[in-house]
């Protein structure tokens, strides 16, 4: 293995310079005490008695823990600060360079010191497995550790044309600089440290790092699993369907801040600890831990990248984007000691990029999905269309991004085009921000295609009706949202504007012929009532009727949404259509009150009327009967 390889290297570089160093431990005992104090004023016989006498004292106490398996670490500790003391005299003894190298205790020695690292590797993986995460932390604690908040945000799942108004999800926010968490208790800690050096100094490093991966790998592999990371194939992610796919992108989301910012962070505070006499150990254990899951991680990065660029796909890979871009300092500090460190970081930072790429191809879907858009079905009541709704939310929502969505959007001149409500000013348009100029194009695009929609409505003023409806709303939503300050006072103005434009378009539109019915000329009388044309004045009068009972039966049909202005405009409609009904009969209903059937022809009152004015826009078709009739 290249990580087993690495380990040794390093452990030669580290260890070179070990043979004449001791480390004077407070668990040392008495005897190994005398051996320090020796030194070569003692006869070489007198020397040799005490040293053997030294090693078998020593060997006893290491063949007692070989032959007894059953006893543990934590469960003798005066036992085991013993059994590493003798560990240490052991190591004195083979590495005194005045004893032969040939000799019988240092054959037994060596001997007896591969027994003990058995033992102690044994020990080392017990504590490993026994003492991580004492504390019983499972993944609710380490989500209710993270300040969360609850946005409105729209179910883009749909296809365009289709909408939800919006669901609720859990944002997360950048995990707290203090949050920290142990993962191992300190005693076990301690207890780790003296059994590594003791295994390194001893020429075990290559076991000992390998014990120490292996379990703690097994670790973030346990913790991938608890943060419903499943280590899937291209293959497998591919074939996903999509809401499934975005519930895995959104525990990814949560998993890349919680395995980055608290358990790498962690696992790298303790490699520290148990490493901590060599730092080159203490970089290529961490990396050989530590990068399978990251790995891991990453490579869902990359076969999300592989899967089609959809509209509803922009906000999970953006909320991707921003939790990778805020992981990635920490991932550079963690994993760029050493060449196998930079590659885990080199992928991360490559995936960060592949990811911006699928920001911007996926924002470019987008725009042609609203441009493209070609339902031909018109939408009953001529109210607000799916379209401006879906295209309105998404708009919306990516403000929240406006960070990221700066840094990667560029502005191209073709967006320039159709930019209307913008005051036609190319210094200030060039002067906005680029996801401004993109939001400009988006409206303008999806203003563009609902005109193009309203055509299908045989009625000129139910044209002027969709429009305004869908004017309001996105004027609305631009209005009652960050998009007001992003787009400004002067786009707002100028689609208020627009709106009392079509709403004048309408009446315009809608009542002309209505109002025709009402004029005097044609029906004689000038100075002189008595030359007053009855059947030219029942015929006013009849069509007047006709006229208005159509709009009734159509406009009560149509649906202005929004109460405020359906209210508007029908004052709108009453000021123009009551006075001049009112006048009306008051300058000629009198020809036609002593006549049979009056009611025929003046069948309302302005009253009337005025009361039948309040039930248009109201999106239920009514009839209108006239009072005289209906009594």
């Amino acid at each position: 293995m290249a990580g087993d390889e690495r380990v040794m290297d390093a452990a030669g570089k580290s260890l070179g310079t070990s043979k004449n160093v001791i480390l004077t431990l407070s668990n040392f005992d008495s005897t190994f005490t005398e051996l320090l104090s020796t030194g070569g004023g003692a006869g070489p016989s007198k020397s040799t008695s005490k040293t053997e006498e030294q090693f078998e004292a020593a060997e006893k106490i290491l063949l007692r823990w070989v032959s007894n398996s059953d006893t543990r670490w934590e469960d003798s500790p005066y036992e085991s600060a013993e059994y590493l003391s003798a560990v240490d005299e052991i190591l004195l003894l083979t590495e005194d360079l005045t004893l032969s190298p040939d000799g019988e205790i240092m054959e037994r020695a060596e001997n007896i010191l591969n027994q003990a690292m058995l033992r102690l590797q044994d020990e080392f993986r017990h504590i490993l497995v026994q003492s991580t995460v004492p504390l019983g932390l499972d993944a609710e604690q380490l989500y209710g550790s993270i300040s969360s908040v609850t946005d409105g945000t729209e179910d883009f799942e749909r296809s365009v044309g289709e909408e939800q108004e919006s669901f609720c999800e859990e944002r997360w926010e950048s995990l707290g600089d203090d949050l920290c968490v142990d993962l191992m208790h300190p005693a076990a800690v301690a207890d780790l440290k003296e059994i590594a050096y003791r295994m390194m100094r001893s020429g075990y490093e290559k076991e000992c790092c390998q014990i120490y991966t292996g379990v703690r790998r097994d670790f973030l592999d346990e913790w991938l699993s608890i943060l419903g990371v499943e280590n899937l194939s291209i293959e497998q992610v591919q074939t996903i369907e999509w809401m499934s796919l975005a519930e895995k992108m959104k525990k990814w989301i949560h998993a890349i801040k919680i395995v980055v910012s608290l358990l790498l962070s962690g696992e790298k505070q303790l490699c520290d600890q148990v490493f901590g006499g060599s730092e080159l150990i203490t970089e290529i254990c961490f990396t050989e831990t530590a990068k399978g899951c990251v790995m891991q991680l990453i490579h869902f990065v990359g076969a999300v990248l592989i899967g089609r660029r959809a509209p509803e796909k922009l906000f999970r890979i953006l909320d991707m984007y921003d939790a990778l871009t805020n992981v990635l300092p920490d991932l550079e500090a963690l994993f760029s000691d050493d060449d196998s460190g930079n590659s885990v970081f080199s992928e991360a930072r490559g995936m960060l990029d592949g990811l911006g790429e699928a920001v911007k191809d996926t924002f470019a879907e987008f725009e042609k999905a609203v441009l493209s858009e070609t339902s031909r079905k018109p939408i009953q009541g001529a109210t607000v269309h799916p379209l401006a709704r879906y295209v309105m939310n998404y708009v919306r929502k990516l403000v929240d991004y406006s960070d990221s969505l700066n840094s990667l959007l560029e502005s191209s001149s073709e967006e320039s085009d159709g930019l209307e409500g913008y005051g036609d000013d190319p210094v200030q348009l060039v002067s906005i921000s680029p996801i401004a100029r993109r939001v400009l194009f988006l409206i303008s695009s999806l203003e563009t295609n609902l005109k193009d929609k309203s055509k299908l409505y045989w009625d000129v003023a139910m044209q002027y009706i969709f429009l305004m409806n869908n004017s309001l709303y996105i004027f609305q939503k631009v209005k009652g949202s960050e998009l007001g300050i992003l787009l400004g006072d002067n786009w707002l103005h100028e689609r208020h504007g627009q709106i009392r434009q079509f709403a004048t378009s309408y009446l315009r539109a809608s009542w002309s012929k209505v109002l025709s019915c009402l004029k005097e000329e044609g029906i004689g009388g000038g100075e002189c009532s008595s030359n007053v044309s009855k059947v030219a004045l029942k015929e006013r009068f009849k069509n007047f009727n006709l006229n208005f009972e159509e709009i009734y039966k159509n406009q009560t049909a149509w649906k202005v949404p929004d109460p405020e202005f359906r209210e508007q405009l029908q004052i709108s409609i009453s000021e123009k259509v009551i006075p001049a009904y009112r006048s009306f009969i008051g300058r000629f209903g009198g020809h036609l009150e002593n006549g049979r059937h009056v009611e025929k022809y003046i069948k309302y009152t302005p009253e009337d009327l005025e009361n039948s004015i309040l039930d248009l826009f109201q999106g239920s078709l009514r009839i209108l009967h006239p009072p005289r009739q209906r009594s």
